[in-house]
């Protein structure tokens, strides 16, 4: 391995769960797991994902808005800028972003048959 590769690590079921745990005021989230990461969904619209162990959401608006000192960080190579989220112990919080969110994120793509 040449010295400038990093070795990706695949996040923690146990950070997951934790944070399904703290998204349980909201309904209609749901995860899909992809190549060892997490992708959060809310009420069918991408909001973010879990990269590293890493809880990112989207630059919107409004996440901007709500977070506006926040760290930006890359959850993979090539992938666009997403902002961290660490203020992960207010359920509250996580549930006002998603809603603040919602509106902004587009539906995904139909996948074509």
């Amino acid at each position: 391995m040449k010295g400038d590769v990093k070795k990706k690590m695949s996040s923690n079921r146990g950070f997951l769960d934790f944070l399904l745990e703290q998204l349980s005021l909201l309904d209609s989230v749901r995860y899909r797991a992809m190549m060892g990461e997490y992708i959060i969904y809310y009420k069918d619209k991408v909001v973010g994902g879990i990269y590293d162990d890493r809880f990112m959401v989207k630059l919107t608006k409004a996440s901007r808005r709500m977070m506006p000192e926040a760290e930006m960080g890359m959850p993979y190579k090539g992938a666009n800028e997403m902002i961290i989220v660490d203020n992960l112990d207010d359920r509250e919080f996580l549930k006002d972003l998603f809603d603040a969110m919602y509106d902004e994120l587009p539906f995904p793509r139909k996948k074509k048959s």
